[in-house]
């Protein structure tokens, strides 16, 4: 029993790793730069489930607030997670967790992944549009034009490649015990 839950905390600890990575493959467009960030968010909560996903998720969100450079652009501390665009990071807690007890529950199939990634993405765009709405006193409509509209496409993508990752990366993982 004790192999297991080292097995599991080291492949939640690889998947937090992995978000750390991906955020820093970005371009760097303003207000909110686009990363591959949510691409690792959707595999936490895929592979780990909702509870382990969206707390690999929190680990990360954590080393940032904590000033470690994890965040797009190397960038790391109290003041991005509270910055215009720190709903969205907030946002990757919830999205982790959707994700993961929505596919759970409609079976684990391109279809439910897919469909359980777009409803976590759903839950982060509304995240964080409201928390740069407030931070700057934009207006609805200015937030969506510039934090999340131009972003559809791109998330649309990373949906895609990670149902296709995860549906090939779920039977060893689970056959070793590792996914739930």
């Amino acid at each position: 029993m004790r192999a297991k839950t080292t097995q599991q905390l080291t492949l939640s600890a690889l998947l937090c790793a992995l978000l750390c990575v991906l955020s820093q493959i970005q371009i760097p467009l303003p207000p909110v730069p686009v990363s591959l960030s949510l691409l690792a968010v959707h595999l936490c909560g895929a592979l780990l489930g909702g509870h382990r996903g969206a707390a690999s998720v929190c680990c990360y969100v954590f080393l940032g607030a904590v000033g470690v450079p994890v965040y797009a652009g190397f960038a790391g501390g109290v003041s991005v997670l509270f910055g215009p665009t720190g709903g969205f990071l907030f946002g990757y807690i919830p999205c982790a967790f959707a994700v993961g007890t929505l596919s759970y529950r409609l079976g684990f199939t391109r279809r439910a992944l897919m469909l359980s990634m777009a409803a976590g993405t759903l839950l982060c765009y509304i995240m964080g549009a409201a928390w740069f709405m407030l931070t700057t006193g934009s207006a609805l409509w200015s937030c969506l034009t510039a934090c999340v509209l131009p972003f559809i496409p791109g998330d649309a993508i990373k949906i895609a490649l990670a149902a296709a990752l995860c549906l090939r990366l779920q039977k060893p993982l689970r056959s070793a015990g590792l996914c739930v």
